[in-house]
């Protein structure tokens, strides 16, 4: 049962990265926090965009491909407001899809330094 639940973790993940990317996401980043002892989840996946425009055309593709292709949608969505940073709540995956000048300074994947990070390749 614990491996199906990965599978379909690392399906989630995949998932994300490929709504990120359809919208031109900048700086796709997977962050696995698994080994991480009191981590929130257990991946993060974090992008960026040039304006709040993009960072919500990002967030509603990775919602509509989450939901099409998995037939899962965000326990919890926020930021939708300034599009300034949004994070999707999958549960065992969270989203951060970030205006650039944000994502600098929060710069997760400094605070998750022991995590494994995996930088995707733009398409």
């Amino acid at each position: 049962m614990k491996e199906n639940n990965s599978l379909k973790i690392k399906s989630l993940v995949d998932v994300i990265v490929k709504g990120m990317q359809e919208k031109k996401a900048e700086n796709v980043t997977v962050v696995d926090l698994r080994n991480i002892d009191n981590a929130v989840c257990d991946f993060f996946v974090i992008s960026n965009a040039k304006s709040n425009t993009q960072v919500n055309a990002i967030a509603n593709s990775v919602q509509k491909k989450t939901l099409e292709i998995l037939g899962d949608k965000a326990w919890q969505k926020e930021g939708t407001e300034t599009a300034e940073w949004i994070l999707m709540d999958y549960v065992n995956v969270v989203a951060h899809i970030f205006q650039t000048p944000t994502r600098e300074f929060y710069a997760l994947e400094e605070l998750w330094g022991d995590a494994e990070i995996t930088k995707i390749k733009a398409i």
